[in-house]
């Protein structure tokens, strides 16, 4: 199902197949949260080690993320930790306080390897890094990719720990 931005024109297409290359994970990230917005996505999942080299920070990003967020939409994120993240995506820090409501992260600090996928994760596309150090990834709308997906984050989910708060509350 594609619904049409309020100029009459359909989404940008998302890419399938083998793709490669640091600035086509970073290029494709972009467009699914866009395509996200324009398409009403009810939820994303996100899931990387520590989301260092996303654009997570980046004004696009965030702008489709704010055109993206409404009553009953849900962004989940799986981490190893959220220190990186914190440091190089101020702006994404800052629209994760605003939309707290929105967001669940957590982080599964035991998982070992590619035991954590690098991977986004929708009802309609998926994009995952299968080698995060040449940047090989594999972009589908296979439902059984989807659900397979789906798996592996959850199980590395049920080991998890709520991670990356809104705010940091202290003494």
């Amino acid at each position: 199902m594609t619904q049409t931005d309020t100029a009459g024109t359909a989404p940008p297409a998302l890419p399938t197949g083998r793709l490669q290359g640091r600035q086509v994970f970073a290029d494709t990230v972009r467009l699914a949260f866009e395509v996200a917005a324009l398409e009403g996505w009810n939820h994303i999942t996100l899931s990387d080690p520590d989301f260092a080299d996303w654009p997570l920070g980046e004004r696009a990003v965030v702008d489709a993320l704010n055109r993206w967020a409404r009553r009953g939409r849900t962004l989940k994120m799986l981490a190893r930790h959220y220190d990186q993240l914190r440091l190089l995506h101020p702006r994404f820090v800052q629209w994760r306080v605003t939309w707290s409501h929105l967001v669940e992260a957590h982080s599964c600090a035991g998982a070992a390897g590619a035991e954590l996928p690098s991977a986004i994760g929708s009802p309609v596309w998926t994009l995952e890094r299968l080698d995060p150090l040449r940047n090989t990834l594999v972009a589908s709308r296979d439902a059984e990719r989807r659900v397979a997906l789906q798996e592996r984050v959850n199980e590395c989910w049920l080991r998890s720990t709520p991670s990356f708060p809104a705010s940091q509350l202290g003494l």
